[in-house]
């Protein structure tokens, strides 16, 4: 048999975030970072043991171009598994420009799959995202009036999807609203086929609850492609069948040094960063300025990782808030200063686990893609639930060694995330941690 989900996720976060409610809701998950190559037989043995496969990109930020070419690589080799149903995952907020990524890379796998009608929702109300009328909530506030609109490289103003996904689109943009999903599949696929009949291509469909991603996942099982948050994973398993089962999310017992990279800028990676701060842990800060200067930074990072005492979990952090953030950006420009953030935690990475460190947490897409990548991993095991939308998993480096890993959106987990992660990994050896 073919795999039966096949799942193409613009950021590595997003990934093992789409990858965790798939497992939770009882399927098979592998995890893989980047397109296979052709000839990679590794690849080809871990799907064909999955329900469902997810390949992790690093394309919610590159140019359009670029990100459509990457998407379209994962679906041949998504299809050439026998993907039987194909899901485009972006950011429960939705994070894009006018310009992309997401409005291009739907409709270029439209065209691929020969398909005229999708679906698109961010809404995962376990995290505090919900559409409603068309608009995206954050938590209590519109996402043009949450955090978001301060994002440097997808400032996030405007909450209406109909429009926002519209100005990036060819095809016409439609809204399946809350009274059709609470009325269930039949009443979706009816507002769908009106809308198909009136030229619509993409559907915005709300949703406030599991309850309503459980109806529209059921309806959507005949569409050859979903477009989505990591929401709607919690309803389609049961189109085949599959039911949650405890067995899915176990993983091997951890060993080794704890340690903590931060390079989101978000609010509320911000606040995590603070709390642990507060707790009197280690903790080193790296200046994108120092770097600059010329200072060997991502060095004097693991050397002081180095020094703590082993039992103690290590934060290294770029994490600042929106303010600083700013005035490094003009010093730098906004998408050099990311990339030598980037470039720096990768190094410290790479560091880390060549002094032991074999529980790490990783805070911000485009960093745990630059870290993901540094480390040489290909795979992961999707295993235990942090907090909704970031779980634990299990990797093997290049050299064979266990790596146990967490890959956090900036804008996921509570205030105690940092300790909490750890906390949860040591009940797997039985640690008092």
């Amino acid at each position: 048999m073919g795999i039966r989900l096949g799942c193409i996720a613009d950021d590595f976060t997003g990934a093992t975030d789409l990858a965790n409610n798939l497992v939770r809701a009882g399927m098979r998950v592998v995890q893989l970072i980047d397109v296979p190559d052709g000839g990679d037989e590794r690849a080809v043995r871990q799907a064909a043991d999955a329900d469902a496969v997810v390949i992790a990109l690093k394309s919610r930020t590159v140019p359009a171009a670029h990100a459509v070419d990457a998407s379209l690589r994962a679906l041949a080799w998504l299809r050439e598994q026998g993907a039987e149903q194909i899901y485009f995952k972006y950011c429960s907020t939705f994070d894009s420009t006018p310009a992309g990524n997401i409005g291009p890379v739907t409709e270029a796998l439209m065209d691929a799959l020969g398909t005229d009608f999708t679906v698109a929702t961010p809404a995962f109300p376990d995290n505090g995202r919900t559409v409603f009328k068309g608009h995206l909530f954050v938590g209590d506030v519109l996402l043009g009036e949450s955090g978001m609109r301060h994002h440097p490289l997808t400032p996030m103003t405007d909450s209406n999807l109909v429009a926002v996904l519209g100005a990036q689109t060819v095809r016409t943009v439609g809204l399946i609203d809350h009274r059709a999903v609470a009325d269930g599949p039949a009443a979706i696929l009816a507002r769908a086929g009106e809308l198909r009949t009136d030229g619509v291509g993409i559907a915005v469909v709300d949703g406030v609850s599991n309850d309503d991603l459980v109806r529209l996942g059921a309806a959507v099982a005949g569409l050859p492609l979903v477009t989505a948050g990591s929401g709607l994973a919690i309803g389609l398993p049961a189109n085949w069948g599959i039911s949650p089962t405890p067995a899915a999310a176990e993983l091997p017992p951890p060993a080794g040094r704890r340690a903590i990279l931060s390079g989101s800028v978000s609010t509320t990676t911000n606040g995590q960063v603070q709390a642990f701060l507060r707790t009197g842990r280690p903790a080193y800060h790296v200046d994108p300025l120092r770097v600059v200067a010329g200072d060997d930074v991502a060095g004097e990072a693991v050397a002081f990782t180095a020094r703590q005492p082993a039992d103690e979990p290590v934060l290294v952090y770029s994490t600042a808030p929106a303010d600083t953030v700013r005035a490094v950006q003009g010093r730098l420009g906004a998408a050099e200063a990311g990339e030598l953030v980037e470039r720096t935690l990768a190094r410290v990475a790479r560091g880390l686990v060549e002094h032991g460190v074999r529980q790490l947490v990783v805070a911000g897409g485009e960093t745990s893609g630059a870290v993901v990548q540094a480390l040489g991993i290909t795979g992961l095991r999707i295993g235990p639930q942090i907090d909704p939308g970031v779980p634990w998993c299990a990797a093997v480096l290049p050299g064979g060694e266990p790596l146990h890993i967490a890959l956090k959106s900036g804008n996921f987990g509570g205030p105690d995330f940092f300790t909490d992660s750890f906390a949860l990994l040591g009940l797997l050896d039985g640690a008092d941690r």
